[in-house]
Protein backbone atom coordinates (compact mmCIF):
# COMPACT_ATOMS: atom_id res chain seq x y z
CA UNK A 1 0.00 0.00 0.00
CA UNK A 2 1.36 3.43 -0.60
CA UNK A 3 1.51 5.93 1.95
CA UNK A 4 -0.85 8.31 0.77
CA UNK A 5 -3.49 5.21 0.75
CA UNK A 6 -2.93 4.65 4.59
CA UNK A 7 -3.08 8.21 5.74
CA UNK A 8 -6.82 8.88 3.96
CA UNK A 9 -9.27 11.03 5.15
CA UNK A 10 -10.78 7.84 7.62
CA UNK A 11 -7.45 7.46 8.92
CA UNK A 12 -7.32 11.21 9.86
CA UNK A 13 -10.32 11.59 11.78
CA UNK A 14 -9.66 8.79 13.63
CA UNK A 15 -5.90 9.16 14.23
CA UNK A 16 -6.28 11.56 17.47
CA UNK A 17 -6.83 9.87 20.68
CA UNK A 18 -6.75 12.92 23.18
CA UNK A 19 -5.26 12.52 26.68
CA UNK A 20 -5.75 8.70 25.98
CA UNK A 21 -2.63 5.90 24.42
CA UNK A 22 0.21 8.50 22.61
CA UNK A 23 -1.68 11.99 23.41
CA UNK A 24 -1.57 11.20 27.56
CA UNK A 25 -0.24 13.53 29.28
CA UNK A 26 2.83 11.20 30.54
CA UNK A 27 4.26 9.92 27.10
CA UNK A 28 3.77 13.69 25.63
CA UNK A 29 4.49 15.66 28.55
CA UNK A 30 8.07 14.28 28.43
CA UNK A 31 8.57 14.38 24.81
CA UNK A 32 7.65 18.48 24.43
CA UNK A 33 9.70 19.16 27.47
CA UNK A 34 12.89 17.40 25.67
CA UNK A 35 12.22 18.96 22.28
CA UNK A 36 12.11 21.99 23.44
CA UNK A 37 15.40 21.59 25.29
CA UNK A 38 16.67 20.78 22.46
CA UNK A 39 15.55 23.75 20.02
CA UNK A 40 16.52 25.86 22.76
CA UNK A 41 16.00 29.50 21.04
CA UNK A 42 16.03 28.33 17.34
CA UNK A 43 13.42 26.86 15.34
CA UNK A 44 12.02 22.80 14.93
CA UNK A 45 11.44 20.81 12.20
CA UNK A 46 9.09 18.04 11.99
CA UNK A 47 8.95 15.05 9.55
CA UNK A 48 5.79 13.75 8.71
CA UNK A 49 4.36 16.34 10.86
CA UNK A 50 0.40 14.19 10.74
CA UNK A 51 -2.09 15.75 12.92
CA UNK A 52 0.20 17.81 15.42
CA UNK A 53 0.33 15.89 18.17
CA UNK A 54 3.85 16.65 19.21
CA UNK A 55 4.19 20.14 17.05
CA UNK A 56 0.73 21.68 18.58
CA UNK A 57 2.14 21.44 22.07
CA UNK A 58 5.47 22.39 21.04
CA UNK A 59 4.49 25.28 19.72
CA UNK A 60 2.31 26.50 22.42
CA UNK A 61 6.01 26.36 24.30
CA UNK A 62 6.85 28.86 22.28
CA UNK A 63 9.29 27.13 19.66
CA UNK A 64 8.97 27.82 16.66
CA UNK A 65 7.59 24.41 14.31
CA UNK A 66 7.39 23.99 10.48
CA UNK A 67 6.22 20.56 9.40
CA UNK A 68 6.90 18.32 6.41
CA UNK A 69 3.66 16.09 5.73
CA UNK A 70 2.59 13.95 2.11
CA UNK A 71 -0.54 13.32 3.59
CA UNK A 72 -3.35 16.00 2.92
CA UNK A 73 -5.89 14.69 4.78
CA UNK A 74 -3.72 14.55 7.72
CA UNK A 75 -2.78 18.13 7.51
CA UNK A 76 -6.92 19.28 7.36
CA UNK A 77 -6.99 17.62 10.94
CA UNK A 78 -3.80 19.65 11.95
CA UNK A 79 -5.53 22.73 10.15
CA UNK A 80 -8.80 22.27 12.62
CA UNK A 81 -6.29 23.05 15.97
CA UNK A 82 -3.88 25.36 14.35
CA UNK A 83 -3.63 27.75 11.17
CA UNK A 84 -1.04 28.00 8.77
CA UNK A 85 1.16 31.14 10.61
CA UNK A 86 1.04 28.94 13.43
CA UNK A 87 2.74 25.97 11.94
CA UNK A 88 3.42 26.41 8.30
CA UNK A 89 3.44 23.02 6.74
CA UNK A 90 5.15 21.73 3.07
CA UNK A 91 3.14 19.08 1.44
CA UNK A 92 5.72 16.32 0.36
CA UNK A 93 7.88 13.16 1.04
CA UNK A 94 10.17 13.70 4.36
CA UNK A 95 13.13 11.90 2.83
CA UNK A 96 12.98 14.89 -0.34
CA UNK A 97 10.85 17.57 0.66
CA UNK A 98 12.38 20.54 1.55
CA UNK A 99 11.59 23.31 4.39
CA UNK A 100 12.55 27.15 4.16
CA UNK A 101 14.57 28.21 6.26
CA UNK A 102 17.47 26.81 9.01
CA UNK A 103 16.45 24.60 12.11
CA UNK A 104 18.16 23.54 15.25
CA UNK A 105 16.58 20.31 15.96
CA UNK A 106 14.94 18.05 13.19
CA UNK A 107 12.86 15.55 14.52
CA UNK A 108 10.60 12.38 13.84
CA UNK A 109 8.63 10.45 15.84
CA UNK A 110 6.83 7.25 16.84
CA UNK A 111 8.16 4.95 14.76
CA UNK A 112 8.01 7.13 11.38
CA UNK A 113 11.20 7.09 9.87
CA UNK A 114 10.01 3.05 9.03
CA UNK A 115 7.60 4.11 6.96
CA UNK A 116 9.79 4.57 4.31
CA UNK A 117 10.23 1.48 2.99
CA UNK A 118 13.76 1.50 1.44
CA UNK A 119 17.35 1.62 3.15
CA UNK A 120 18.03 4.29 0.47
CA UNK A 121 14.98 6.27 1.45
CA UNK A 122 15.62 6.65 4.78
CA UNK A 123 19.77 7.38 4.31
CA UNK A 124 17.98 9.96 2.03
CA UNK A 125 15.87 11.17 5.35
CA UNK A 126 19.14 11.26 7.62
CA UNK A 127 20.67 13.91 4.78
CA UNK A 128 17.64 15.75 4.29
CA UNK A 129 17.54 16.33 7.87
CA UNK A 130 21.16 17.59 7.61
CA UNK A 131 20.34 19.85 5.08
CA UNK A 132 17.80 21.75 7.24
CA UNK A 133 20.11 22.16 10.33
CA UNK A 134 22.64 24.57 11.75
CA UNK A 135 26.08 23.73 12.33
CA UNK A 136 25.59 21.60 15.83
CA UNK A 137 22.25 21.01 14.74
CA UNK A 138 20.48 17.64 16.02
CA UNK A 139 18.24 15.18 14.37
CA UNK A 140 16.04 13.00 16.81
CA UNK A 141 14.55 10.05 16.05
CA UNK A 142 11.78 7.82 18.11
CA UNK A 143 11.97 4.27 16.80
CA UNK A 144 10.86 0.83 17.87
CA UNK A 145 13.54 -1.73 18.01
CA UNK A 146 12.57 -5.10 15.91
CA UNK A 147 10.91 -8.22 17.97
CA UNK A 148 12.65 -10.77 16.24
CA UNK A 149 13.96 -12.81 18.97
CA UNK A 150 9.70 -13.83 19.32
CA UNK A 151 9.82 -15.33 16.38
CA UNK A 152 10.30 -18.98 17.18
CA UNK A 153 11.86 -20.89 13.81
CA UNK A 154 8.82 -21.41 10.77
CA UNK A 155 7.38 -18.46 12.42
CA UNK A 156 6.66 -14.90 10.86
CA UNK A 157 4.01 -13.18 13.18
CA UNK A 158 4.65 -11.90 16.66
CA UNK A 159 1.19 -10.50 19.02
CA UNK A 160 3.42 -6.93 20.34
CA UNK A 161 0.24 -5.95 21.96
CA UNK A 162 -3.58 -6.83 23.42
CA UNK A 163 -6.02 -5.30 25.33
CA UNK A 164 -9.81 -6.17 25.75
CA UNK A 165 -10.83 -5.02 22.22
CA UNK A 166 -7.31 -4.35 20.28
CA UNK A 167 -4.87 -6.56 19.17
CA UNK A 168 -1.99 -5.37 17.30
CA UNK A 169 0.08 -8.15 15.23
CA UNK A 170 3.37 -7.76 13.10
CA UNK A 171 4.38 -10.20 10.63
CA UNK A 172 7.74 -10.15 9.50
CA UNK A 173 9.70 -10.30 6.01
CA UNK A 174 13.13 -10.63 7.33
CA UNK A 175 14.62 -11.21 4.19
CA UNK A 176 13.61 -7.87 2.52
CA UNK A 177 13.93 -6.37 6.75
CA UNK A 178 9.91 -5.74 5.92
CA UNK A 179 7.01 -5.90 8.49
CA UNK A 180 3.30 -5.26 8.34
CA UNK A 181 1.59 -3.74 11.67
CA UNK A 182 -2.61 -5.22 12.01
CA UNK A 183 -4.34 -3.48 13.83
CA UNK A 184 -7.53 -5.64 15.12
CA UNK A 185 -9.89 -3.56 16.51
CA UNK A 186 -13.43 -5.25 18.14
CA UNK A 187 -16.17 -5.33 20.20
CA UNK A 188 -18.83 -7.61 21.52
CA UNK A 189 -20.15 -8.12 18.05
CA UNK A 190 -18.81 -10.61 15.31
CA UNK A 191 -16.95 -8.08 13.33
CA UNK A 192 -13.88 -6.73 13.66
CA UNK A 193 -12.38 -3.76 11.89
CA UNK A 194 -8.32 -4.53 10.48
CA UNK A 195 -6.09 -1.58 9.77
CA UNK A 196 -2.64 -1.81 8.06
CA UNK A 197 0.84 -0.12 7.66
CA UNK A 198 3.96 -1.31 6.25
CA UNK A 199 7.26 -0.73 7.51
CA UNK A 200 10.77 -1.09 6.94
CA UNK A 201 12.78 -2.39 10.01
CA UNK A 202 16.06 -1.00 11.68
CA UNK A 203 18.35 -2.04 14.37
CA UNK A 204 19.87 0.75 16.16
CA UNK A 205 23.45 -0.25 14.64
CA UNK A 206 21.95 0.71 11.13
CA UNK A 207 20.16 3.32 12.10
CA UNK A 208 23.49 4.98 13.41
CA UNK A 209 25.88 3.95 10.06
CA UNK A 210 22.79 6.12 8.67
CA UNK A 211 23.88 8.78 10.45
CA UNK A 212 27.34 8.76 9.67
CA UNK A 213 26.97 8.77 5.89
CA UNK A 214 24.92 12.01 6.34
CA UNK A 215 27.31 13.39 8.65
CA UNK A 216 26.02 12.84 11.80
CA UNK A 217 27.16 11.47 15.23
CA UNK A 218 25.53 9.85 17.82
CA UNK A 219 25.18 11.99 20.78
CA UNK A 220 22.82 9.75 22.88
CA UNK A 221 20.33 6.83 23.13
CA UNK A 222 17.54 6.22 25.51
CA UNK A 223 14.84 3.87 26.49
CA UNK A 224 12.32 6.97 26.40
CA UNK A 225 11.55 10.82 26.58
CA UNK A 226 12.42 10.78 29.92
CA UNK A 227 15.63 9.20 29.50
CA UNK A 228 15.56 6.08 30.72
CA UNK A 229 18.52 3.35 30.32
CA UNK A 230 18.72 1.76 26.68
CA UNK A 231 19.43 -1.92 27.61
CA UNK A 232 19.18 -5.11 25.43
CA UNK A 233 15.52 -5.81 26.44
CA UNK A 234 14.65 -2.13 25.43
CA UNK A 235 11.53 -1.85 23.30
CA UNK A 236 12.19 1.40 21.79
CA UNK A 237 14.37 4.02 22.14
CA UNK A 238 15.00 7.57 21.18
CA UNK A 239 18.58 8.76 19.34
CA UNK A 240 20.61 11.91 19.00
CA UNK A 241 21.96 12.42 16.21
CA UNK A 242 24.47 15.84 16.02
CA UNK A 243 25.92 17.60 13.22
CA UNK A 244 29.75 19.16 13.73
CA UNK A 245 30.11 22.61 15.24
CA UNK A 246 32.08 23.33 11.76
CA UNK A 247 31.41 21.82 8.32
Amino acid sequence: MEQEQIWDVDAAQRYDTPGDGMFSPEVLGPTVDRLAEFAGDGRALEFAIGTGRVAVPLAERGVPVTGIELSLPMIDQLRSKVDEATIPVVVGDMATASAPGDYSVVYLVYNTISNLLTQAEQVECFRNAARHLTPGGRFVIELWVPELRKLPPGQSAVVWHSDPGYIGLDTYDTLRQHVVSHHFRFDESRQARLTRSPHRYIWPAELDLMAQLAGFQLESRHADWAGAEFTADSRSHVSVYRLPLER
